[in-house]
């Protein structure tokens, strides 16, 4: 009677240091991502207004760009810790080159289409004629840096793959402090302006790819891993990579239909709703470090043949989940009289924003359960059903953040549609897990 528990307790254990030795290391290089695009906006802000609102729109254009191929970390992330299950760690090298080149060749493609349309998207996103020059500039400079943005993509998940979360904290880390000091020297020392901090920016992602690249080539001589670009296996990678580039798309689809709700409610409105989403988003960090620990354990449980490894790691991490969405619900919660000021003095921003806040909190055992899972069927392969689901979930969102407006629903409203909207990622999430149809065991899905 007493042998369960204790082998429970065990296994919880065992389950427990591999999530935090996973997962805080990858917190900390999630949070070090968007800290360039906040250290670019504190160098360049001081060059004037128009040269801040360039790069806001120049940033916005890029992280869009380059969000939408995330999908390189996560496919690879689940490839290459199966191959680590499976004990073959040559093919799981391999198997990581094959998303590094398939990385370089999107960058590439992004280069031959951003440099030339540069100045229409700088137009289509209602860049003033002042800002316009700023952006353009910015823009065409930092498009060379996409392929290197890329190749970290494809590189970080080689390592997550890997169980290895502290080399990209670390190149993270780095990369931030030497951007940070390019961007001063070319911006102010160089008098390059805007231009400096662009190259600033390109330099330094060209060096993190360079570290990363140095990694997984060791890595491959190691262990007698190709290093020439297989059509097959770049193909492959690429099929892999469609369905979450399909689910990454509708759910920045929501992220745009909701901000443009929130735009019709009113300037008030909207402005509260950019600070609802900045914290949302910070909040996701925390989340998304679980998921990534998931889709690690995970895909190296089932590339083990270890099914039943894979299922107690799933229920482990969902306790984790809720655990971290608690504590970071009761923190918005308590943080809420102190977080608003730092944004605004407005009262009326800040009386639209304080129920919204109090719906985020709510919601966040909710989200800590849709990250976990997320981030379980993305180790387990499972793409093509996140991609309907995802699908799902946008159709679902749309009637019902389009009605917010009509029904005479403020922030509050939309921002219970947002809940919604999560609400039903946990639904579909939760059935497949259930359903066990994403036990797939073995080397390859």
């Amino acid at each position: 009677m007493t042998q369960a528990p204790a082998r429970t307790r065990t296994v919880r254990r065992r389950h427990d240091r591999e999530i935090v030795a996973l997962a805080v290391p990858a917190f900390g290089a999630l949070v070090a991502e968007p800290l360039f695009v906040l250290a670019d906006s504190a160098i360049v802000g001081h060059l004037g207004t128009a040269q801040l609102a360039g790069l806001g729109i120049a940033s916005a254009l890029l992280t869009t760009a380059v969000s939408v191929f995330v999908f390189l970390a996560y496919a690879t992330t689940a490839a290459v810790s199966r191959r680590v299950g499976a004990g073959d760690l040559q093919a799981a090298i391999r198997q990581g080159m094959d998303g590094i080149w398939l990385a370089l060749l999107l960058g590439a493609a992004v280069i031959a289409v951003v440099l030339p349309t540069a100045p229409s998207l700088v137009e289509l996103f209602g860049a003033s004629d002042t800002a316009a020059p700023y952006a353009t500039t910015y823009l065409r400079i930092s498009a060379l840096g996409i392929p290197a943005m890329l190749v970290v993509l494809a590189s970080t998940g080689v390592l997550r793959g890997l169980q290895n979360t502290r080399t990209p904290l670390y190149v993270a880390v780095a990369g931030f402090i030497a951007n940070a000091v390019l961007n001063v020297a070319l911006v102010y020392g160089a008098g390059l302006g805007i231009a400096g901090s662009a190259w600033g920016t390109v330099i330094a992602q060209c060096g993190m790819a360079a570290v990363y690249l140095w990694v997984v080539i060791r890595g491959a001589r190691r262990h007698g891993a190709s290093l020439r670009p297989d059509p097959a296996g770049i193909r492959a990678s690429a099929q892999a990579g469609m369905p979450l580039l399909v689910r990454t798309l509708s759910l920045r689809a929501i992220l745009m239909i909701a901000t443009a709700v929130a735009a019709r409610l009113g300037d008030a409105d909207i402005a509260a709703h950019q600070i609802v989403l900045s914290l949302w988003s910070l909040l996701a960090f925390a989340l998304d470090a679980i998921a990534i620990a998931g889709q690690a354990i995970i895909g190296r449980y089932l590339g083990a043949d270890d099914a039943q490894g894979a299922r107690e790691a799933c229920r482990r991490m969902v306790e984790w989940g809720v655990a971290v969405g608690v504590v970071l619900g009761l923190l918005v919660v308590l943080s809420r009289p102190a977080f608003l000021p730092l944004f605004t003095g407005d009262s009326t921003v800040k009386d639209a924003a304080l129920p919204a806040l109090v719906i985020v909190a709510v919601s966040q055992p909710i989200c800590g359960v849709v990250y976990v899972l997320d981030g379980v069927l993305m180790g387990a392969g499972d793409g093509p059903y996140l991609a309907w689901a995802m699908l799902l979930t946008l159709a679902v969102f749309i009637p019902a953040a389009l009605l917010v407006p009509k029904l005479g629903g403020g922030l509050t409203a939309l921002w219970g549609a947002m809940t919604l909207m999560m609400a039903m990622r946990l639904v579909t999430l939760w059935l497949r897990t259930r359903s066990g149809r994403w036990v797939v065991t073995g080397a390859t899905r």
